[in-house]
């Protein structure tokens, strides 16, 4: 049996390493996407253009506005001669901030009162708004509280900040770990979703059933060459993520590689279940994206589980993706104690030992 096995494996890296495009989406492309989206899917805002309306001139608003020229956010700064230039600059997308300062600004300030500049951002770019406001909102705190120190000659109350696990708040350490598992999966999926489906497509499949293979067999040998595959890919994403991004690895290499053959179990036992479904590599590619695109969403890459509602955290625990995505970023970011890894590895284990099971099933009845 084994013989029988490892001859099909052996047949599916030949055809795999024989077919420029599988090399191509494999091998290559994954890792080139990991430098493309980590810098391109990063929340990190800059060079960003800023719209001043100065009604007031005075050397506070002078001096506040300066701030924000000095600040490295943004880039170009423009400044608006009337009020009514403000609507047609957002619209336009000349500036995605504009920050109106109010003519008695310098004058109440002197008087010990205080002042009111308003912010008006492009809600459109929701998520660089929120990012901006938090930029400016630091810089007028910074203002406040060295004129509070030149006024009273005492310091006032700081706040010292302090981050853990990322404390230059480097995007891409932030970025790449997420975007490995996904990467990861994305392989994993590919080869294995296509390999039935490209069985029966070029008319080869009959081969295969009249072979001395039995079903779960050839499911095996089907498996394995795609779990390779992408533990082979998945290492040069981890390489080039450490010398070409700078991002470090601070947990253990081997609890990651033993965590991702388990995530890559289950992520190929879900790619054969599509696999057996499908006719023809066309049909095997839409069941991938149906399945992939809200497995991603709600696997906590883009935004944290926690805030989703009750039931579909309990969707995004059934995902591998959301599991992995905990332990990638344990590796990378700290150095995490065992039963982190453990308590995601065994509910990966389920799903992988589900999803085959349910493959080999499949398999067995659509083949009579």
């Amino acid at each position: 049996m084994w013989q029988r096995i490892y001859a099909l494996i052996v047949k599916e890296l030949l055809a795999s390493a024989r077919d420029p495009q599988t090399r191509w989406v494999v091998l290559f492309s994954p890792p080139f996407l990991l430098l493309i989206y980590a810098f391109a899917i990063t929340q990190e805002v800059s060079d960003v253009t800023l719209a001043v309306y100065n009604q007031d001139h005075g050397n506070a608003s002078v001096e506040l506005i300066s701030r924000f020229e000095g600040a490295e956010v943004f880039d170009q700064i423009i400044h608006l001669r009337a009020g009514a230039d403000i609507a047609p600059t957002i619209d336009a997308r000349r500036a995605t901030l504009v920050m109106r300062v109010g003519e008695d600004f310098s004058r109440r300030l002197e008087r010990g009162e205080s002042a009111e500049v308003q912010l008006i951002l492009d809600g459109r770019r929701s998520n660089t708004a929120q990012i901006l406001l938090g930029y400016s909102s630091r810089i007028v705190e910074t203002y406040n509280r060295e004129r509070l120190d030149r006024l009273r000659a005492t310091a006032p109350v700081r706040l010292v900040q302090r981050t853990w696990f990322n404390p230059n708040l480097e995007p891409l350490w932030s970025a790449v770990p997420a975007l490995f598992a996904v990467l990861v999966a994305v392989v994993g999926f590919m080869v294995s979703a296509l390999s039935i489906a490209r069985e029966r497509e070029l008319g080869t499949f009959e081969q295969l059933l009249v072979s001395p293979l039995r079903p779960f067999e050839i499911l095996i040998g089907k498996s394995v060459p795609a779990l390779l595959i992408a533990l082979t890919s998945a290492s040069a994403m981890l390489v080039l993520g450490m010398l070409f991004l700078n991002v470090p690895i601070r947990g253990s290499l081997a609890l990651l590689f033993f965590g991702m053959v388990v995530y890559l179990a289950a992520i190929v036992g879900i790619g054969l279940f599509i696999s057996s479904l499908a006719k023809t590599q066309q049909q095997a590619i839409i069941g991938l994206f149906m399945y992939m695109v809200p497995a991603v969403l709600i696997s906590g890459y883009a935004t944290p589980v926690e805030n989703m509602p009750d039931w579909l955290q309990g969707l995004a625990a059934a995902t591998p993706i959301t599991h992995f995505i905990v332990i990638s970023k344990a590796v990378y970011l700290r150095e995490a104690p065992l039963w982190l890894y453990f308590s995601h590895i065994w509910p990966m284990a389920l799903i992988a030992a589900a999803s085959l099971l349910a493959a080999t099933w499949l398999f067995r009845r659509r083949t009579g």
